[in-house]
């Protein structure tokens, strides 16, 4: 299997476990968005916590010239660390929520 299709699967298996944790308050519905064509990788939240709406990325993922670029990360343990304990070089990750002078030291890719 080529390095493309690869982290595919595995951003696909990382949504997929994210999308298993429905948020405990509100009734708030978990959703998975999987682009495969254009590379886009989403779990959101949306519903109601009493009378607040409720509605967000939980990840947002991209594959963008053969690097994994996490958009947005709300988790708590980081999907920057589950990449990485799935095999993923930390070369191919970029933290894209942190500014491009930043990335230089959070110890992934720069871009």
């Amino acid at each position: 299997m080529d390095k493309l299709n690869n982290y595919r699967q595995l951003i696909r298996q990382i949504i997929n476990e994210y999308a298993q944790m429905k948020p405990s308050n509100g009734d708030i519905q978990v959703y998975t968005f999987c682009d495969e064509v254009n590379d886009h990788y989403q779990v959101f939240h949306a519903g109601w916590d009493g009378y607040q709406r409720i509605f967000g990325a939980l990840i947002h993922l991209d594959l963008i010239e053969g690097k994994i670029w996490i958009q947005y990360d709300g988790t708590e343990i980081g999907v920057a660390n589950d990449l990485v304990a799935l095999g993923v070089a930390k070369e191919d990750i970029v933290l894209a929520y942190h500014s491009p002078f930043m990335r230089q030291f959070d110890g992934f890719a720069v871009g």
